[in-house]
């Protein structure tokens, strides 16, 4: 894996956000009147767009689905972004691959107003060149039109650019740009998810992407 510039997402790749994600949806459906006890029964909501899965999973129209994602966000930008941690080895990840002389991106779905607090608080902001995000408003929220933007933004080469994520949406993103793609399987989503998706690498640990990245 030589490319010279790499994007990781954030959930799930980076950080485990599942605490306070799901215990963000859980107030917000509790709102509308949907009481879901189990948080491990929300889990499936890190990673994709939430609007989109609030819809699909609660059968919302997309009115009552913005309802949920407001609702949402007042938990999650007081309390909810603080439920989180970063991977153990991510801190020294990173670390190696800026000794290397490679330039990181952060592209994940999540608002860039989220993920530049959660990169600040957590200190690992200082490792990527820029991080991008969707907007508050649902723009970008797709994770090819977020890659499509920030290589466009960026002038960067997708032949020499890989993407890391833990969800089959981040190797599409990658794929329909004309990136390499690399799955890793200790996030959220399932070995089987991402090797539908045909991702250049597999790696079930960070400990295996840490040592890939030392050959």
């Amino acid at each position: 894996m030589h490319a010279q510039t790499i994007l990781f997402d954030l959930d799930g790749t980076l950080t485990d956000p599942r605490e306070g994600i799901t215990r963000s949806i859980q107030y917000a459906l509790a709102q509308l009147d949907i009481h879901e006890p189990d948080l491990s029964a929300l889990e499936h909501f890190i990673g994709p767009p939430l609007l989109q899965c609030f819809m699909s999973s609660y059968d919302l129209n997309e009115a009552t689905g913005w309802q949920a994602v407001n609702h949402y966000r007042e938990r999650f930008k007081v309390t909810g972004l603080y439920e989180n941690r970063v991977f153990d080895g991510v801190a020294e990840l990173l670390g190696m691959l800026g000794e290397q002389g490679r330039t990181l991106y952060i592209a994940t779905s999540k608002p860039r107003v989220f993920a530049d607090e959660i990169a600040r608080h957590f200190d690992f902001a200082r490792h990527f060149k820029v991080i991008y995000g969707s907007e508050l408003d649902g723009t970008r929220t797709d994770k090819v039109e977020l890659i499509k933007h920030l290589i466009a933004e960026e002038g960067l080469d997708p032949a020499d650019t890989l993407m890391i994520g833990d969800r089959k949406h981040d190797l599409i993103g990658a794929h329909r740009n004309g990136l390499q793609a690399v799955g890793v399987g200790y996030g959220f989503g399932s070995q089987a998810e991402l090797m539908a998706e045909s991702p250049a690498w597999y790696f079930s640990s960070l400990a295996e992407l840490h040592q890939a990245f030392t050959r």
